[in-house]
């Protein structure tokens, strides 16, 4: 995609931020080295340049910590994983202590990450909670577990503390009377409303989850608030065309919808969420079953075959 069209990176894509030489010709020819697309170049490069830009374009700014959308380029850097990036920030003179997000500076949030040694840590600095330990510690199992694994199109609800009988029960769903070998070879041979119908579902550690690989049946509301019942589930659905869309239903009723699970923090989040938003970043899956408290030990529940394919009675499950 070219963009930046009026700070002088015109023709840039996500690519050529690896490119030292052209990037240091296009600065010396005059380049913004504030600006990109609207938002920081220097963030842009904290995400996708290499380190020698990131360091070319650090010495050019007027502050190396400058905001944009509530963060610093080594906050960026951080989140991506970008190590080598936010090394040569921070020797660049961005601060990793600087607190951005529910009390979470760039430095802190490291110390969540694969690599704790990020950063030296001064003294006074307080390190992760014992109870932020443990949800480091089940963010990387869980994920561990559900391995790589492909989810475009698929509907899933993470119910907390039920089975799936219950949910079941609670769908008032007929257990059998599917094909759904058939209908995973070819669902566009079957009409919408029918498959639809066709979820799979699976008792996991800590509840249960709803599946459907060909639709967005499970994250439905009228699915969604009967499973909730005196619980909470997190839906979720792939949409192949506009990205994961996320809900969530408390004891029956809907407490958020159009949320982006694997998003990253928002400024706003609090503390918890900054770090589960981290834990999970780009992993919409294990965010949704991380919420509902599902301790899955593979991804059969998400992937199939699940433990029983049950049918949905007919029902507007638009309005509940």
């Amino acid at each position: 995609m070219v963009t930046g069209r009026h700070d002088g990176w015109a023709g840039m894509d996500w690519k050529g931020w690896q490119d030292h030489d052209d990037i240091r010709r296009q600065l010396d020819q005059g380049a913004d080295p504030e600006r990109w697309g609207g938002g920081r170049a220097l963030h842009r490069a904290a995400v996708f340049g290499s380190p020698e830009v990131v360091t070319e374009l650090a010495g050019r700014v007027a502050d190396v910590d400058a905001l944009d959308g509530g963060t610093t380029a080594l906050w960026e850097a951080v989140l991506s994983g970008r190590s080598a990036n936010a090394r040569a920030l921070a020797a660049a003179g961005a601060d990793p202590w600087r607190p951005l997000i529910g009390g979470w500076s760039p430095g802190r949030l490291s110390l969540a990450a694969p690599t704790p040694d990020l950063f030296a840590v001064p003294a006074g600095e307080r390190g992760l909670t014992a109870t932020e330990r443990t949800a480091v510690q089940e963010g990387r199992r869980l994920v561990a577990a559900l391995g790589d694994i492909h989810y475009d199109g698929t509907g899933l609800a993470c119910v907390a503390g039920i089975d799936a009988e219950e949910a079941i029960r609670r769908l008032e769903a007929t257990p059998g009377g599917a094909r759904p070998a058939e209908l995973l070879d070819d669902p566009d041979e079957y009409d919408m409303e029918e498959s639809l119908q066709i979820i799979g579902v699976t008792s996991v550690p800590g509840g249960c989850v709803v599946t459907q690989p060909w639709g967005y049946a499970p994250q439905m509301p009228g699915v969604v608030t009967r499973l909730s019942a005196g619980t909470v589930c997190y839906g979720l659905y792939a949409n192949p065309k506009s990205g994961d869309q996320g809900s969530i239903a408390r004891n029956g009723v809907i407490e958020g919808s159009d949320l982006h699970p694997g998003g990253g923090p928002d400024t706003g989040d609090t503390s918890e969420e900054v770090l589960a938003s981290y834990l999970y970043h780009y992993n919409a899956v294990a965010c949704s079953c991380a919420y509902a408290g599902l301790r899955l030990t593979d991804a059969r529940a998400v992937v199939g075959p699940p433990d029983i394919w049950a049918r949905l009675p007919q029902r507007d499950y638009w309005t509940r």
